[in-house]
């Protein structure tokens, strides 16, 4: 299609290439809303759901430490359990931006977006 414009060929090839990332991105925002993670502290007492953004959807609190001499421990465990659930969601978010840079050829370890 470009045979022949040199390296006006590469740069229209170039534009193509980023806007073909541009979507991807812009799609995997979207999925990252769609994808659950959950965190916990514990030893499962405590359970924090989020989206792979990072937004908080749901806790579950286990009724065994549900006593007022446990109010501490369980603020702590929340508290915990939030920390847990953010990590795994930055890890997975940075997953999933890894493989979009994998599929368009981008080199191992190259930070999406630029």
């Amino acid at each position: 299609m470009f045979k022949g414009l040199g390296q006006f060929g590469d740069m229209a090839k170039l534009m193509k290439q980023a806007q073909e990332m541009q979507t991807k991105m812009v799609n995997m925002q979207d999925q990252l809303d769609n994808i659950e993670v959950w965190g916990e502290a514990g030893a499962g007492l405590v359970k924090v759901k989020s989206n792979a953004k990072g937004k908080i959807t749901a806790l579950k609190i286990d009724e065994k430490i549900l006593m007022p001499s446990e109010k501490e421990v369980i603020e702590d465990l929340i508290v915990a359990a939030i920390a847990d659930v953010q990590s795994k969601a930055a890890a997975r978010e940075k997953e999933e931006m890894s493989n979009i840079g994998e599929s368009m050829g981008l080199p191992p370890g190259m930070k999406l977006p630029f």
